[in-house]
């Protein structure tokens, strides 16, 4: 019997992408986007980086029936793409942030931040959290409501999601209500393992964790006195943060750390809903986006959204 989900079988045939700097700049070549569908207006715009650092570029995603005279203010998201903090763009998560626009009635405010190893730590959480706080101080103009702005990301974007929360926390100034952390990469740690069965880890593999993190970070993964701020698994005290919903499939390579992460929440006091899915690799519902099981995966994360951030 398969150890892969039934929808997801012939994933065992993926090949392993090596994990070399030359195929990731191969791979950063960005997909052109659709054009918008008639119910949910696109815009991109450039708002201005933390002190010293070049702008950012934003991503918008606003259900027109927002422009209505009458329409009440609506939940919004930062969301944040993933990538190994290597490659991506909001563009390649174009379906899903339609998807949470039309559901969810949300304004899906999509980032893309610099990328290691040309910037390292902390610039992707900086350009984060300048997005973030444009995102509060513009809410009036988008029509949303700044008490029900969530963040949220996948892979190294959840990663990215989680450190921004510790981020925000710690700076007082704003407060996300909700934390979506997508099969999040948080622990650089994770690279040290020698006890781990990787054997059906499917695209995203040890080597390529090891580039990711010793990219980002400028220095070996596991080495003492990383920031938070760049892994959030390294926090110490997770008290105070907002509520989260983690999602991961049994065989992600990030399995292990994830489950970790929302106990710690839990024992923090923290509520964090998380979701398994058996016989699920890295990225699935991206490989494998019309599956049931992919399907069911983002239904759950839009039951998370619409749950924490109704009125």
């Amino acid at each position: 019997m398969s150890v892969f989900h039934p929808d997801l079988r012939s994933a065992r045939f993926i090949p392993p992408i090596p994990a070399r700097m030359p195929v990731v700049r191969l791979m950063r070549r960005t997909p052109k986007p659709k054009p918008a569908p008639h119910d949910v207006r696109i815009e991109e715009l450039d708002v201005p980086g933390a002190e010293g650092a070049p702008a950012v570029r934003l991503r918008i995603y606003r259900p027109t029936a927002l422009d209505a005279a009458d329409a009440a203010p609506a939940p919004a998201m930062l969301w944040i793409h993933g990538g190994g903090f290597l490659l991506g763009s909001p563009a390649q998560d174009e379906a899903s942030s339609i998807a949470f626009a039309r559901a969810l009635g949300m304004v899906v405010v999509a980032v893309r931040y610099r990328l290691a190893p040309e910037y390292p730590s902390p610039a992707a959480v900086e350009d984060a959290y300048a997005a973030l706080t444009w995102l509060f101080e513009n809410a009036a103009r988008l029509g949303v409501d700044d008490e029900r702005i969530a963040v949220g990301g996948a892979s190294a974007g959840g990663g990215l999601a989680a450190s921004l929360v510790l981020y925000a926390h710690d700076r007082g100034e704003i407060r996300p209500a909700f934390q979506l952390l997508v099969y999040p990469m948080l622990d650089d740690r994770t690279v040290t393992r020698r006890d781990h069965d990787t054997r059906n880890v499917r695209l995203w593999s040890p080597a390529q964790n090891r580039i990711g993190w010793t990219s980002y970070l400028g220095r070996e993964p596991g080495s003492p006195d990383v920031s938070p701020y760049a892994a959030a698994a390294r926090r110490q005290d997770l008290t105070g943060l907002p509520a989260a919903w983690i999602g991961v499939g049994t065989l992600d390579l990030f399995h292990d750390e994830d489950v970790e992460y929302a106990r710690r929440l839990r024992e923090a006091g923290v509520p964090c809903e998380f979701h398994v899915v058996d016989g699920a690799f890295h990225g699935f519902d991206a490989l494998y986006r019309g599956a049931r099981v992919s399907r069911e995966f983002h239904a759950e994360q839009a039951r998370a959204l619409r749950a924490a951030l109704s009125r």
